[in-house]
């Protein structure tokens, strides 16, 4: 590989590199480094956030290097140490087990999966025994840990802070050490994690790991980082004109980020989009197509993209509908009685949950041949038109034979 690939491959999409220099002498030492990253399975869905990230696993497997990919069955189970995060519940094995499998399925359209070793911590932590635990925690003091800068801020506000909480860095340490990692990929938020890998690897004889970390992503809302329990989410397994229309939904601001971090253009076209974002010298819808398009490429095909533009094209800047759209017969339909409009939607699979139905409608999401219409409308006094949510989704309600 050139110098120019490499430092390319280094500094796009990249936050930072504990140490660059040793791991750039690893690289040239020309053996297969093993790439840690691991995942709690507390939820199924990645969304481009964590694609970050696996785009660089991906990069670096193409030059003959090995991911190695952590199932978090054990720590998932425990669910959020604080007890603050309702993202983080407890779960049993079988839910922690249905959640990875549909993980590791989106994880594999990005990174290779023959390539790919995948390790569940439970084999290790399972056998584990109080005295293993003490032995993990003597390593450090609780003085080291208080200051990670989100322990430290607590501590100061006189906030609480379990002891599983500061048991959690030193479970992912251990790790880092089972399966003698090279290279421990993270988000900027996960340094301090990384580098307790990278010391107690020290501590137990092994050469200490390398800490990639990579940008967080902003979600769609422009402000937060990208979270599917703020709702501000592309999810790389959502149907390509989701995908396309979130895409496009996207503030200004954020397009130059979302090219450099997620597609593989030139950097000169990067820089062009940025002038011309920064200049307002052009139309910056027209720059969200073609970002919009990379990504359905990526994460369903050539094909999907051209029919989502047009999607997108003919329903949101036409206000058109389309013609192919799933049918729903009033007439035919069992039960309607005492059914509410949230039922349809949910029957129809036009929302995921009966909560997300709710949600839909109370923001005004749900229109009736363009009107809206409340969530207390009887699924029995519907009457035939064109049922859409929000902008990529279509019911044709229909009455009659």
């Amino acid at each position: 590989m050139s110098q120019e690939h490499l430092d390319t491959l280094l500094r796009r999409g990249v936050a930072d590199i504990i140490v660059e220099s040793e791991f750039r002498k690893r690289l040239d030492e020309g053996k297969p480094l093993r790439l840690k990253m691991g995942f709690d399975p507390s939820s199924t869905d990645i969304h481009v956030g964590h694609a970050v990230g696996l785009r660089k696993l991906r990069q670096l497997q193409d030059l003959g290097h090995t991911v190695v990919l952590i199932v978090g069955d054990w720590t998932a189970q425990i669910g959020d140490p604080s007890g603050r995060s309702a993202t983080r519940p407890t779960l049993t094995h079988a839910q922690v087990v249905e959640n990875a499998e549909t993980y590791l399925d989106q994880f594999f359209k990005i990174v290779d999966r023959d390539r790919t070793e995948v390790r569940w911590q439970s084999d290790w932590f399972g056998p584990f025994t109080l005295a293993d635990v003490l032995k993990l925690t003597s390593q450090f003091t609780v003085a080291q840990f208080l200051q990670r800068d989100d322990f430290a801020k607590r501590f100061a506000d006189n906030q609480p802070i379990a002891i599983t909480e500061l048991l959690y860095p030193l479970l992912q340490a251990y790790d880092s050490v089972e399966i003698q990692s090279d290279v421990e990929f993270g988000g900027t938020d996960q340094m301090f994690n990384l580098l307790v890998g990278r010391d107690l690897q020290e501590k137990m004889g092994q050469r200490p790991q390398q800490c990639f970390l990579v940008p967080l992503l902003v979600g769609t809302d422009g402000v937060q980082k990208m979270s599917k329990s703020l709702n501000n989410y592309i999810g790389i397994d959502e149907p390509a004109n989701d995908i396309f229309g979130k895409t496009m939904s996207l503030p200004d601001s954020m397009i130059v980020s979302f090219f450099e971090n997620l597609t593989d253009i030139p950097d000169e076209d990067v820089a062009e989009i940025k002038h011309i974002i920064d200049a307002q010298a052009g139309n910056p819808m027209d720059i969200k197509k073609r970002l919009a398009s990379d990504l359905v490429t990526q994460f369903h095909s050539a094909e999907a993209a051209i029919e989502a533009q047009a999607f997108f094209e003919l329903t949101v800047q036409g206000r058109g509908i389309p013609e192919d759209i799933p049918t729903f017969n009033l007439s035919t339909a069992d039960g309607l009685e005492g059914k509410r409009l949230s039922d349809i939607l949910l029957e129809a699979n036009l929302a995921s949950s009966s909560g997300e139905a709710r949600r839909l409608i109370n923001q005004g999401a749900v229109r009736l041949d363009d009107q809206p219409i409340p969530e207390n409308v009887g699924a029995d006094t519907l009457t035939a038109g064109v049922l859409r949510v929000g902008r990529r989704r279509y019911l044709r309600l229909v009455s009659g034979d």
